[in-house]
């Protein structure tokens, strides 16, 4: 019984069988778990410095361009809810999430050595050239597939993961330092893609600076993925154990941090019984109220615009505002002054992380003065002006100095929606007397649907911008869409988002 107790005190912060306070992690512990935002946004960071250089490098046609960019958002948006629902119901061992995560950070390492070192394994293993440009651009392809997949999946169980552990203002802190440490790894690595590694001692030891590229990522991202992994225990789901028997023995009122809760959070046997399938999805969006599809479609458009001006940035630079060529032979003029824009254009995604970093402090400070209204407005509007300043003036210094407004946006895009959604279910919670589930959705289909518009937003990039730079014959267009959109949607979340007093 002394066993059993502990367990349940552990999860439920002290008596097991009454109200209690919820178990409140120390600060290392919450930036430990942080730590995996940081990994991954480290390698973010370097697939979007180099991904672009490196399948123009290998030859990739631009019919096939814009299918990088959508094969694995549609994957996403296909098989997010399949994921989240299996991790929802795992009985490992060492928890719900954890395996999940590791699963997938093992498959962003596999893709992030498949797109940058392909070309040069290919080169390698097939002595035919004609063979070996084809090669290159399959298996560079699906490396980019499969790390953008698994990094865009991996979030989902990490923020889940946080939430399982957490109390509630464990949460608010939680959410604090993964924005905080998001933009450091975003910064560290756009800062490292932006150092010259082709003419290092490493640069000649392992090949090109895509080698490089490659070990400090993984070196980065599996310390980070460790200690994170490490950073908090998670309570195995178990139907038949001992602690869910005596969870479900609990019939007081639900209060955050009591048995009821913990029981509701994870361990209730029937709540992971249910299964999130993709016509649940649907049906969930369908059925949500109005609020909750402006909140989405808001945030739909902002990461369309974000994700036009960030995917094509680095190429941008080394285009437009450099006037290089990326189709020239690799010892021309024309590429290595499209190298040294792309370069630069490493610095400027440094600039826009540590933005980033920077703005989500600010943000506290704003909130009580302009509200989530004023946070949301501010960073489109910045953005959109931002990005349509660069379009019409390619110069190098405006354009380094104006991707701060791009680190407003990413850090608005990370933390407003997901807090108007706790404010939502806070409120609703509040009108039907503190029960969770009597509002019949929990924060799990709604987080889901809000991350599904980063997916969507990603398809409607790869199927629209192609077509747009196709048919412009310039990158320049891309900025300019960006900074369309983003003001579109300033009317939209001025207009049409709904905001708790």
């Amino acid at each position: 019984i002394g066993k059993e107790k502990a367990v349940l005190e552990s999860l439920a912060g002290g008596d097991p069988f009454g109200s209690v306070e919820p178990v409140k992690n120390p600060t290392g512990r919450l930036i430990m778990h942080s730590m995996a935002m940081l990994g991954r946004e480290f390698c973010y960071a370097v697939e979007a410095a180099f991904v672009t250089p490196v399948l123009l490098s290998v030859g990739l046609p631009k019919s096939l361009y814009s299918l990088v960019w959508l094969i694995s958002p549609i994957l996403g948006f296909v098989l997010q809810p399949v994921v989240g629902s299996a991790s929802d119901r795992c009985t490992s061992g060492w928890g719900k999430r954890r395996p999940y995560i590791l699963a997938l950070g093992i498959m962003m390492l596999l893709g992030m050595a498949l797109y940058l070192n392909g070309d040069m394994v290919i080169s390698a293993l097939i002595p035919e050239r004609g063979k070996q440009r084809t090669w290159a651009i399959v298996i560079t392809m699906l490396g980019v597939v499969l790390f953008d997949f698994a990094a865009d999946f991996i979030d989902g169980p990490i923020k889940a993961y946080l939430f399982d552990v957490c109390s509630h203002q464990d949460k608010e802190k939680g959410l604090h330092y993964h924005a905080l440490l998001t933009g450091l790894g975003g910064a560290l690595g756009y800062l490292t893609g932006a150092m010259d590694w082709g003419h290092s001692v490493l640069g000649r030891f392992l090949g090109s600076e895509f080698q490089v590229m490659f070990v400090i990522a993984a070196l980065v991202f599996l310390i980070c993925l460790t200690v994170h992994l490490c950073s908090i225990p998670e309570a195995p789901l178990r139907d038949d154990s001992t602690e869910t028997k005596l969870l479900l023995k609990e019939d007081g009122p639900s209060q955050y941090g009591s048995i009821e809760s913990v029981n509701n959070g994870y361990l209730k046997p029937g709540y992971v019984q249910t299964r999130m399938t993709m016509k649940c999805l649907l049906k969930a969006l369908l059925s949500m109220p109005s609020h909750y599809r402006c909140l989405c479609i808001s945030h739909l458009i902002g990461w369309t615009a974000f994700l036009s001006n960030m995917l094509f940035f680095t190429d941008f630079m080394g285009q437009i505002v450099y006037h290089g060529n990326p189709y020239a032979p690799h010892n021309s003029t024309a590429y290595l002054t499209y190298e040294r824009g792309v370069e630069i254009g490493c610095w400027g995604m440094c600039i826009n992380a540590i933005s980033s970093s920077l703005y989500s402090y600010l943000q506290k400070a704003l909130l009580p003065y302009i509200g989530l209204k004023g946070l949301y407005f501010i960073g489109y509007l910045l953005f959109g002006i931002g990005t349509g300043f660069i379009g019409l003036f390619p110069k190098v210094y405006s354009t380094l100095a104006l991707c701060s407004l791009f680190g407003v946006m990413s850090s608005t895009l990370y933390t407003v929606p997901f807090n108007l959604i706790a404010e939502y279910h806070r409120e609703e919670e509040e009108q039907n007397g503190g029960e969770a589930e009597a509002i019949g959705r929990g924060k799990g289909i709604d987080c889901a649907a809000l991350t599904c518009m980063v997916q969507l937003a990603q398809i409607i990039v790869g199927v629209g911008l192609g077509f747009l730079v196709s048919a412009a014959g310039s990158v320049i267009v891309v900025v300019i869409c960006a900074s369309a959109v983003a003001l579109t949607g300033c009317c939209f979340v001025a207009f049409f988002v709904r905001y708790v007093d």
